[in-house]
């Protein structure tokens, strides 16, 4: 499976804004946003600044737009443009459908239930076998999820350093209130499919849009 392996905070200072891409070492001094701000291949000083305050035009805005939602859940560019094209199919606003669909993937579901930092660190847990999907093993992070679909942890894998680490911290994570975590059992449910309200406000999915009816 093909994957972005580069470091992930150039990621961020490419689109000069924290994605989260490693949880909550983002947070706090740690994070490389908050000692170089300035764009990959940039210099630090007035070039640097100069290319931060260069005007983008319609073209860029759109670019950068669909590469930040393109970042955020982890996607690269041929599968994102799938995603796309199935978020066409659907009746309602194609951007919305987007991102649903990019929400209600699996790699984003154990992330979003607390079983990962992160959407690469999800993607990580479903390759390896440790996640079960309707008590079914599933090695695929991209596979879509439904209404009532029970998201688990593989029996063998509850006797891992890791999952034992996660049992401890896992009830001060928070979980969106369209799905359910059970702590007793470490499994999770889809109570409903999100909606826009439920997503990040900071996504501008209509750039997409636009990106792709050039």
């Amino acid at each position: 499976m093909a994957r972005y392996t580069g470091p992930v905070c150039r990621l961020c200072r490419r689109q000069g804004e924290k994605l989260m891409l490693k949880g909550e070492r983002c947070v706090g001094a740690k994070c490389t946003l908050e000692r170089r701000s300035n764009p990959p291949g940039a210099p630090g000083g007035r070039g640097g600044r100069r290319l931060r305050q260069r005007r983008l035009s319609d073209r860029g805005l759109q670019l950068r737009g669909k590469q930040k939602v393109r970042y955020i859940y982890g996607v690269l560019e041929r599968q994102f443009k799938r995603h796309f094209n199935e978020a066409l199919k659907r009746p309602g606003l194609t951007g919305e459908n987007l991102l649903i669909i990019l929400e209600t993937r699996l790699d984003n579901i154990v992330y979003r239930l607390g079983f990962a930092d992160s959407r690469s660190q999800a993607r990580q847990l479903i390759s390896h076998g440790h996640i079960t999907l309707n008590d079914s093993k599933t090695d695929i992070p991209s596979c879509l999820v439904k209404l009532g679909d029970v998201i688990a942890w593989k029996e063998e894998s509850t006797k891992s350093e890791y999952y034992k680490m996660l049992v401890e911290d896992i009830q001060g994570k928070i979980i969106p209130n369209w799905l359910n975590l059970n702590i007793a059992t470490m499994s999770g449910k889809i109570l409903a499919i999100p909606t826009r309200s439920d997503l990040d406000a900071t996504i501008e999915e209509q750039l997409v849009v636009e990106y792709y009816s050039r």
